[in-house]
């Protein structure tokens, strides 16, 4: 299995979740996501991982600013990826967001 080189976290908002995903770029030029279920989908280049990800309504972590994780419902500087091991992380990929009132 080829090593990544590169690793982005991508959330969406569902109903009064939030959504994780992880997109791993390797070294072959193949791309992979870690979805919420503990599933990992292979994409042929980084291009239709991406494409994958933004018709799912997911956004990259590194691209918002304070406005985008207010639409999201959460301050900024309150996303963070979850972390620890593959199977240790469907559990911490969605959030139940605090309700609007």
């Amino acid at each position: 299995m080829h090593e990544p080189i590169f690793e982005q976290w991508w959330l969406a908002r569902l109903g009064d979740h939030l959504i994780w995903s992880r997109l791993r770029l390797r070294d072959s030029g193949t791309a992979e996501v870690f979805d919420s279920s503990g599933t990992t989908l292979s994409y042929d280049s980084e291009d239709s991982a991406r494409a994958a990800l933004l018709d799912a309504e997911f956004r990259a972590l590194d691209g918002l600013d304070e406005d985008d994780a207010a639409a999201l419902g959460l301050p900024l500087e309150d996303l963070v990826p979850p972390s620890g091991e593959d199977a240790e992380l469907p559990p911490r990929m969605s959030i139940t967001l605090p309700s609007r009132h």
